[in-house]
């Protein structure tokens, strides 16, 4: 059997319900990178609040307490990088048993699709948590760099590098956030994937409703109006 003649086993409607779940998660990324004006999403104020938190440090003395939130950063993507892992090879494995996942698939759903439909179902799920591991491990290390780069900060706040060096901190540590985001929204929509077992139907309700809930907690959430009470003071300018 051909690659085209296996294609033939999805439906149109299997793939639309693919190509919204691909273009959703695409689209609710750059959106919540890329806020309307006048309506920044979460991660974009605690971006501006990561450059308040640098200047803050500049003037705190010992800085034990920064230390320690950055640990925090690094062992909470260490956490979700190895849970992507052990996901991945649990997906892994399932895909050289898809025998029996189609047997239960046929006694749950009366679905008798071939292997090979579970099989690429799986696989998405793979990609997914791929990326999501590969944005968490690049995070951690990005976590890294912002602590070597506090530690440069003079202790003085009057040395004309202070702040300069602070302000690289402050990037960094939003990029690093920026990589942890994008893997957390990869897990989400891989747990959307999943709904794919269950068909066409339910992989594009999953997607719709991960969509929801992720633009909702941007810039519709309790803790968004927490944030704009008393907005960060940067806006954006990482200079003292």
């Amino acid at each position: 059997m051909t690659w085209i003649d296996r294609l033939t086993l999805f439906s149109l409607f299997d793939l639309a319900a693919l190509a919204l779940l691909v273009c959703g998660w695409l689209w609710i990324g750059w959106r919540i990178e890329n806020p309307p004006k006048g309506r920044p999403s979460v991660s974009w104020l605690m971006a501006d609040f990561r450059r308040d938190w640098m200047k803050r440090m500049v003037e705190r003395d010992p800085r034990i307490f920064d230390a320690q939130l950055v640990g925090n950063l690094r062992q909470a993507t260490a956490f979700f990088a190895s849970a992507a892992m052990i996901a991945i090879g649990g997906g892994l494995a399932l895909i050289g048993n898809t025998e029996q996942l189609a047997g239960v698939a046929e006694d749950l759903m009366q679905d008798s699709a071939p292997a090979f439909v579970w099989e690429i179902k799986v696989l998405l799920v793979v990609l997914f948590l791929s990326n999501a591991f590969l944005k968490f491990v690049w995070s951690h290390r990005l976590f890294g760099y912002c602590a070597v780069l506090m530690a440069a900060v003079p202790n003085d706040r009057a040395d004309p590098q202070a702040y300069p060096r602070a302000a690289q901190a402050a990037e960094i540590n939003i990029t690093a956030a920026r990589s942890f985001n994008r893997g957390m929204r990869a897990t989400y929509f891989a747990l959307a994937a999943v709904a794919w077992l269950a068909g066409a139907a339910a992989l594009a309700a999953a997607a719709v409703i991960t969509m929801a809930v992720l633009y909702r907690r941007e810039f519709a959430s309790q803790s968004r109006s927490i944030l704009l009470r008393t907005p960060p003071e940067s806006k954006g300018d990482t200079a003292s």
